[in-house]
């Protein structure tokens, strides 16, 4: 069995997990504390991030626009990357809006914040860096809506890698309840519909010890 080492409430993990579902692959889930900087990790990989995927046959993958990058290509069910270069670049520069400005912008400033600075030990809270974050999603809800305003999902008529990697961040933030749903409808439609997608299911389960989610965050009408 393939196996995911993953961390509570990281995106990029989120991402390949929702990949992983839609291709309809079984795997085991292992949460890794990767600030702890476990050696047997190290091995896996030398960067000491999540996610990896450990393969069948032991072979270790790091870094999860590659790893997604590598399932997309190796599991030919449900493209996530697009059919031709412009459907493809497309999809990749969403995919990179939200792994990148996104993540910096939101996820950082409020699960870094309130999750991870606990976690690891490093004090309290920024509360200036988590009004930047409530800020900061506002203009990346809006920009969902304006995209599902013009096209079925973010990159076109088809679920694709950008949805995933929007939703992988959105769910982390949805998880401590920071999203203002009802402010934003046309982000909620869409996100609606990603958590009624078999390969999204299973991350509403997710449960941090300590730390349970909002009552909606397990509904998938909200």
């Amino acid at each position: 069995m393939r196996t995911l080492y993953h961390g509570w409430l990281s995106p990029t993990s989120r991402k390949v997990r929702i990949v992983l579902g839609e291709k309809g692959l079984e795997f085991d889930l292992v949460v890794e504390k990767d600030w702890e900087r476990r050696r047997e990790f190290l091995i896996l990989n030398p960067a000491g991030t999540v996610p990896v995927l450990v393969e069948d046959d032991g072979v270790a993958l790091a870094d999860a626009g590659a790893i997604c990058e590598y399932l997309d290509e190796a599991h030919a069910k449900g493209a996530l990357i697009g059919s031709d270069a412009r459907e493809r670049a497309e999809v990749r520069r969403l995919a990179a809006w939200f792994d990148t400005k996104f993540y910096r912008e939101v996820t950082q400033n409020l699960v870094g914040e309130k999750l991870y600075k606990r976690f690891m030990g490093m004090g309290t809270p920024d509360s200036s860096a988590i009004r930047a974050g409530h800020q900061n999603l506002v203009p990346h809800l809006e920009y969902i809506a304006w995209l599902c305003d013009r096209r079925t999902w973010l990159a076109g008529p088809k679920f694709s890698l950008a949805d995933a990697a929007a939703a992988a961040q959105i769910s982390c933030v949805d998880y401590l309840g920071d999203v203002p749903w009802a402010e934003h409808p046309g982000a909620k439609d869409w996100f609606a519909r990603v958590k009624s997608r078999p390969s999204f299911r299973p991350l509403l389960a997710d449960y941090i010890p300590g730390l349970p989610p909002p009552k909606h965050y397990a509904n998938l009408d909200f």
